[in-house]
């Protein structure tokens, strides 16, 4: 199948990339800047933008299947990176790209938690984003996961760099607020089996990991994963990081932001695992997942 893939450069979006390949499909990649994407046979990249419209034709162009991956975490509305644009009004563009291609299968990431109206901007915004997609006349699948951990993830390294070169990892509020994580290849494989899943059309999927731990316990879990005893933690109340977060947030610098704050502390847990059962997935174990994108650390 030839597959039009948008976010092929991300975290997520390189272990879709692969898994696509791995299973023969032939994949058009839009990307932003010219050799984003390594050699890989199979894979033709397209430079252009999710916001503009002949660049996403052009990517389009003779394809079966349509798969949107593009999301931020924060927002840094001075440089035009807003959920608005990135969020909503890309998935309004790929949608109708999607539609003027003749595509009819669409996949779509979107987020645990995502709801229209929400107070959290990002969740918002990701609703909304569903309403377009539950909207349209594509035969669309919405996956929501929870924290996607892997390799070559952000969040992934930040924890294991805290405790490797730490005294004492910090932590926002008590630590007790409970996570599901998610091993993105557990991810990638579900996005590839919906392609050719007739029972996924129209369905949204919470995507969560077998393991629900709090905050503390992920720590400590990631410090077995580097051969390494449980680290000393350093919490840190959450109105004062809330306080210190408010006029520093905007600066790319600074690591998190007062939503990103409250989204922790709220957990980040679903119930929900119709989605191993539909596309047959044994879903990857934190424990062997931790030491799989941990195996080779310090990653350079």
């Amino acid at each position: 199948m030839k597959i039009l893939l948008t976010g092929a450069t991300g975290f997520v979006g390189q272990a879709v990339l692969t898994c696509l390949l791995h299973h023969g499909h032939q994949v058009h990649c839009l990307v932003r800047r010219p050799n984003a994407l390594p050699p890989a046979h199979g894979a033709l990249a397209f430079t252009g933008d999710v916001l503009d419209d002949t660049s996403l034709d052009r990517a389009a162009a003779g394809c079966q299947a349509a798969i949107h991956l593009v999301g931020i975490i924060r927002q840094y509305p001075q440089q035009n990176i807003t959920y608005q644009r990135l969020h909503v009004e890309a998935s309004r563009r790929v949608l109708a790209a999607a539609q003027r291609a003749g595509i009819r299968r669409y996949l779509h990431m979107s987020a645990n938690g995502a709801r229209s109206g929400s107070p959290s901007g990002y969740c918002d915004s990701k609703g909304r984003a569903e309403e377009l997609v539950r909207q349209s006349a594509l035969d669309w699948t919405i996956f929501r996961p929870s924290l996607i951990y892997g390799r070559q993830g952000a969040f992934t390294r930040m924890l294991a760099q805290q405790v490797r070169l730490l005294p004492a990892v910090p932590v926002i509020g008590d630590g007790r607020y409970p996570l599901a994580p998610v091993a993105v290849d557990d991810i990638a494989g579900a996005f590839v089996s919906a392609l050719e899943q007739p029972d996924s059309h129209g369905q949204t999927y919470p995507c969560c990991g077998p393991d629900r731990l709090s905050y503390n316990e992920l720590i400590d879990a990631v410090a077995l994963a580097l051969g390494k005893k449980p680290p000393l933690k350093l919490h840190q109340p959450a109105s004062l990081m809330r306080w210190l977060s408010r006029p520093l947030q905007h600066l790319s610098s600074y690591p998190v932001t007062v939503e990103q704050i409250d989204l922790l502390l709220a957990g980040n847990c679903c119930d929900d695992q119709r989605w191993c059962d539909t596309f047959a997935l044994q879903p990857t174990s934190l424990t062997n997942g931790l030491h799989q994108a941990l195996e080779d650390f310090p990653w350079h």
